[in-house]
């Protein structure tokens, strides 16, 4: 079977579609879904259908990490409909046991071949990492910030300048990345023999662009 071309799905993604799809080729509807976005010119497809195909199961093919801010709508950033993304969200889009299991049922049981960690301009987790935030379970999430943020100010610096946040967003992406590999067995071991990629990319919540800052 060639490789499917997203503009032949017209209704859910089926697991025969989502078993022949390379993982590059998983990551370029993401890129095409986004540029779709952009244009504002998303590709309708079939409600019933979707629901028909959702009733059947799901073989979704990306699996997306992202922040909980309200300004960053994941499926439609990336024109993406019923059953097309497994979508985790947590502040910071850190990477915790329960984020790692999650993924890992995606890639492994699931079929999915890309995952994405997506941060965001103007994160407050971030900007709160960054100024030492502790208080009740937040101090916990924000410590696995702080890698970036020690990075980041090891470089430029403590002020917190918009231009410094943003660079800490971009390092905290990069961070979490990694954290999938050297986390997970699995997720490290799908990488290595190209069953999945890991990228990581940054949403602008004033552009409404995303720009890939983790490329595989």
């Amino acid at each position: 079977m060639t490789q499917p071309s997203f503009s032949d799905v017209t209704g859910a993604v089926t697991k025969s579609i989502q078993t022949h799809l390379s993982a590059h080729e998983a990551l370029n509807w993401l890129v095409e879904g986004h540029e779709r976005f952009k244009s504002q010119s998303p590709r309708s497809r079939d409600r019933n259908a979707l629901l028909e195909g959702a009733a059947e199961g799901q073989f979704p093919y990306a699996a997306v990490l992202g922040c909980i801010d309200s300004r960053a709508p994941i499926e439609q950033v990336f024109d993406a409909q019923i059953g097309d993304l497994f979508v985790a969200r947590v502040a910071g889009n850190v990477v915790n046991p329960d984020v790692l299991g999650s993924l890992e049922y995606a890639c492994k049981y699931a079929g999915t071949k890309v995952i994405l960690i997506l941060g965001h301009t103007s994160c407050g987790a971030v900007g709160a990492a960054w100024g030492g935030v502790e208080d009740g379970n937040i101090t916990e999430l924000l410590s696995k910030i702080k890698p970036a943020v020690e990075t980041v100010q090891g470089n430029v610096g403590t002020e917190a300048t918009p231009e410094n946040l943003n660079a800490c967003v971009v390092e905290n992406v990069s961070v979490m990345c990694q954290a999938l590999r050297d986390q997970s067995e699995i997720l490290a071991g799908l990488e290595s023999d190209g069953s999945i990629l890991i990228a990581g990319g940054v949403y602008n919540v004033a552009s409404g662009e995303v720009t890939f800052t983790v490329k595989p």
